[in-house]
């Protein structure tokens, strides 16, 4: 149902809606497509060119203008988290969305062999990062009349698979603080979804997989109905659930 969405023209407008890893793959599609919808969208990334690539796309379909946070991931304190949430809160009262989508692939190898640089890092990006955004977000979520939290996961988040080190775990670890959230705000106005986009056409697929025929998968673009269909209060309704693309 969610994949067939038909999302009326104007079902995000006047939205805040924040997005990371918003400078390429699903984070950039979804950027643009929200703001197609008429949501403000707020590019998170840590690639500025590939920011105002992302800002000047969304300017030229003359949608509401987007805000950029330039930001690493790999190197988010605290501090860091609790200002992003301040700023929000300044420039626009409220969050309505939140989508924790930016990760990174780190090293497909064995446990035995895996470097522990490389453990800490993706878990750094992938899952404490997120937790960081998330916890120091709420209170501008809470804010909004109805807020929804996109969490983006993967077919390995949920079955691990040899190789697949650290980034497998995780994902396991995201879905498990996106329950978590979920259970902690059942019967608030925040629900909590997965997402898991399944093989998608992106770099970070053609990085582990560098033998595979992308013309064979599906794009970002066919999976934003369901990224909409999320974000909107169609699926106001939606709680604790996680969807294959």
């Amino acid at each position: 149902m969610t994949l067939d969405f038909k999302a009326p023209k104007d079902c995000l407008k006047d939205k805040v809606i924040l997005i990371t890893g918003a400078g390429s793959g699903i984070g950039r599609t979804a950027a643009i497509t929200y703001a197609k919808y008429g949501a403000t969208v707020i590019l998170l990334g840590r690639t500025t060119e590939k920011l105002e690539q992302v800002y000047d796309e969304i300017e030229a379909l003359g949608a509401p203008q987007p805000a950029i946070i330039p930001m690493n991931l790999l190197h988010l304190s605290e501090e860091q988290a609790l200002q992003i949430s301040e700023k929000i809160e300044q420039e626009f009262g409220r969050l309505d969305g939140l989508v924790n989508n930016a990760s990174i692939l780190g090293t497909l190898t064995s446990i035995e062999q895996h470097s522990y640089e490389t453990w800490e890092q993706v878990m750094q990006v992938n899952v404490n990062s997120t937790f960081l955004l998330t916890k120091h977000l709420l209170p501008v979520l809470r804010q909004a009349p109805k807020s929804s939290i996109i969490f983006t996961s993967s077919g390995v988040g949920n079955q691990g698979r040899a190789y697949w080190g650290v980034y497998s775990v995780s994902k396991f670890a995201t879905e498990g603080l996106a329950q978590v959230l979920a259970d902690e705000l059942e019967g608030t106005n925040t629900r909590v979804n997965i997402v898991n986009p399944g093989a998608t056409r992106t770099a970070m697929r053609a990085k582990a997989f560098p033998g595979e025929n992308p013309n064979d998968l599906k794009t970002s673009d066919a999976l934003m109905p369901l990224y909409v269909y999320l974000m909107s209060d169609a699926s106001e309704a939606e709680h604790n659930q996680r969807f294959n693309g």
